[in-house]
Parts: C-alpha cells; structure tokens; sequence
C-alpha cells in the first residue's frame, strides 16, 4: 500500500485545469474597472437561470446571505416559524434565527438524511411560514409531499440547495423546486469558486426585483432605501470565475456520479460492505454527491476518522453535533434525544474524498486504509 496521500476535495485541480481562462476572465474585470456588480454579474445571472430552469438568478455574497435574501423577501421575522431539518450546516438554522424567526425542527430520514416530510405536519402551527428543505449531500429531499403540505397550509418552501447544484428530482433541477432556491458557490461545492459567493433563483418577478434591492442595502434607486437591506452583492471578479466553470458543470457531475459507482464497487471488492452503510440514492432524482458519506458502525466512526488523517487521507464528519444541540440553540429547549435520527447519524457519518476529478487509483488507496483499520479493529477484538 502506498502513501500516496488523497485529499479530501481538490479544489486546486480544476484551477489549473482552467487556469488560462480564468485568469483572463479575471484580468478582463480588472481592467474594465467594473468590478461591484457589472455585465459579468448579469451574464453569469442569466445564465445561471437557464441551467436551473428558473426564470429569475440573482448572485449574492455567499450561501448565507442567499438564505437571508429568502428570508426577507418573504417578510419572515419575529414571531414567524420556520421548518428545517436539525441535520445541516449552521447556516440553515443561523438565517433563520438572525431574521428573528423561530427554527422548528423535524427529524430526518435515516437513509436519505433530508428532512422526512412524513414528520412535518406534526410541526405546523397558526405561527409557521415557510418549510426550508435541504438536500443534503447532493441529494432533493423529497419535494413533492413537501409541496402539497405547503400548498395546503399556505406555505412558502424555501430550498436549501447549497450542496446539490445540478440535483434533479423529477427531472426538475434545484432552483425551481421552491418559491426562492438559495445556492452556495463555496470552493468544495459542486460549482464553486474561489472564496465565497452565492446565488437565489426565483420564478416569482416581484420577488427577484425585492432581492435586487435587499442585496444592495435595499435600494430601488442609487441612495433611496426602499427596504432595510444590506451589502450582499457578488463580487464581479467570483461571477467571472464561476462563468468559466458554468459549461464544465455537467461534466464534472458526470465525474462525481462515476466516482461514487466506483465507491460503490470497491466498497463490494474490499468486503467492507458489512462495515459502510453506503449512500442511497433515492429513485425520484439524480443524486450529484456534492459529498460521498457512508455510515460507521457505533463507536467506530472517530477511530476511522483518526486512521485515515493518519495515513495522509482526507475525510471529514457532516456533521458532528445536531443543530437543536448546538449552544447558541440550546434556548429553543432541546435535548438529547429529541430528534434521535438526527442524533445517531452524527455519531456515525463519515464523509470519503469526493471531487470530480478523482482516481480510481485514489479511491483504492482510501479503501485500502479503511480495509487496514478493519483488519486491525478485528485483531484488537480478536
């Protein structure tokens, strides 16, 4: 076995791969001055809208001011509720809570590990507004009972698709499956950048018009603060950069879902199948595996993690702690045990290195460490 190490993401792939192109892109702002909003913003806007379907694209600062964006679009603040799954990023929940609305959480799915719309009527009340799946790992959460749930309690459904660009659930990409779609542009992400920025899709005009002002300190007019906005522009300079990547998307998706088969198969070669629980793919959509997590047995997961970093591999826990448990939540009156799913799948998830342009060579390399730390557990035993 050698030590050849296999990061995690390798975001430094694809630049150089570009590179050439995206150094002019980014020398071509530089020298046209125009570097807050600009042509480069709205061409990469529009394009962006007719690859998810969607009528409306407007580019922010990050995945989080995406969600903030939604949020006060939809005039959700003090007093309103909230729906989210508790096993997310921070963000999720941390734009819900700094619009001063109340998050509500609802266990997940132990398979998909997106919220589980069985569980969500349970959780409206006369205070709900919105319903803010998330789709996890590059996987839709199940839409469409979310979406007859929300029409028949008059709800928005906001999604969190930071993780899925290029998912697909009924042949319907992300960025259509909701009334505004927040997306992350993060360098790990399926379509990523190189710092942060981010993006909202919307069909609804007024409220791509609303977005407009909010992003830019809520003004309508240059000066004139309609709303209480704030600066959540994308940079030029990021909108350029991700207008190289844009064609390439599909082709890197490709990479990721082959990727992920190869898993699939070396995980049945090295007989570690009775170890790893692998990802399920849910037969309603197309699963780009923005992450590739498989699941531990109990009491093995921060071993293997230890393991792995220890032979030069790269792995990461999404996520460790539940959102109802973290600290800055703990007032919503939570414990352990009340979203028990959500508990057990961060005591066990472990994600693999995933990223478009990986080997199979390198993948055999991550299965031949974690096919050693099982030979070695099973001696410890033994």
């Amino acid at each position: 076995m050698t030590n050849a190490p296999v990061p995690l993401c390798d975001i430094l792939g694809q630049y150089q791969a570009l590179q050439t192109d995206i150094d002019a892109a980014v020398l071509k702002v530089l020298a046209s001055g125009q570097v807050i909003l600009g042509p480069e913003v709205l061409t990469f806007e529009k394009e962006y809208a007719d690859y998810c379907g969607a009528k409306h694209a407007l580019g922010c600062g990050s995945g989080t001011d995406a969600l903030l964006l939604a949020l006060a679009a939809l005039d959700i603040g003090p007093g309103d509720e909230v729906i989210l799954p508790p096993f997310t990023f921070f963000a999720t929940i941390g734009s819900v809570m700094r619009v001063g609305a109340k998050p509500v959480f609802v266990d997940i799915d132990p398979l998909s590990y997106n919220i589980d719309p069985k569980l969500i009527e349970a959780a409206i009340t006369p205070r709900t507004r919105a319903i803010m799946p998330v789709h996890l790992f590059g996987q839709c959460a199940d839409m469409s009972p979310i979406a007859e749930l929300a029409k028949e309690h008059n709800l928005h459904v906001i999604e969190d698709a930071a993780q899925s660009f290029g998912s697909c659930y009924e042949r319907r990409k992300c960025g259509t499956l909701g009334v505004i779609s927040c997306f992350s542009f993060y360098p790990s992400k399926n379509i990523g950048t190189l710092g942060d920025a981010g993006m909202v899709t919307t069909n609804d005009e007024a409220l791509h018009k609303k977005m407009t002002a909010l992003r830019n300190h809520g003004c309508d007019v240059k000066y004139f603060h309609k709303y209480l906005g704030w600066n959540a522009r994308i940079d030029a300079i990021h909108a350029a950069i991700l207008r190289v990547k844009l064609p390439y998307a599909e082709t890197w998706i490709a990479g990721r879902r082959a990727a992920a088969k190869r898993y699939d198969a070396l995980i049945e070669q090295y007989s570690l199948n009775g170890f790893f629980q692998r990802p399920v793919v849910e037969p309603y959509g197309r699963h780009t595996f923005n992450q590739y997590v498989v699941r531990v047995p109990a009491g093995h997961r921060d071993a293997v993690v230890k393991y792995l970093k220890s032979e030069n591999v790269g792995c990461e826990v999404y996520y460790p702690l539940p959102l109802h448990l973290q600290e800055c939540a703990l007032h919503l009156g939570h414990g352990v045990g009340d979203f028990p799913i959500s508990e057990d799948a961060a005591k066990a998830v472990l994600a693999l290195p995933m990223f478009p342009e990986i080997t199979e060579a390198q993948q055999r390399r991550v299965l031949d460490v974690c096919a050693a730390y099982v030979r070695q557990s099973l001696r410890l035993v033994a």
